[in-house]
């Protein structure tokens, strides 16, 4: 009895596999996945890997900037030159998320 339901059940299936829907369905898929193979477009697994890169390097950033505040502190403490970028003491864009960030080394 029960290879009987498995019987139908196949038929089924393959008859609605060779439906006019399911070939209209194929085609939109193909269409669609060639559409976006000719977008620039970048994966999921790509864009996590440069989230990645981007968090390392902006927390080495951070880390260059707080070594930098430390020497300059330490250099006005011995009485040498006064030091201070020509920005008035800051780096232009370490603050800014919108300023472009260069990245100092590969993941």
């Amino acid at each position: 009895m029960n290879s009987f339901f498995n019987d139908i059940q196949g038929k089924i299936n393959q008859a609605l596999e060779s439906t006019p829907a399911k070939d209209i369905e194929r085609n939109v898929k193909s269409m669609v996945t060639q559409g976006f193979s000719k977008l620039d477009l970048v994966t999921r697994e790509e864009f996590d890997i440069q989230a990645q890169v981007l968090a390392k390097t902006r927390a080495k950033l951070e880390a260059l900037e707080l070594r930098v505040v430390e020497l300059e502190a330490r250099l006005s403490a011995q009485g040498g030159p006064a030091a201070s970028t020509a920005g008035g003491g800051a780096v232009p864009g370490a603050t800014d998320p919108a300023a472009p960030h260069i990245i100092l080394d590969k993941p």
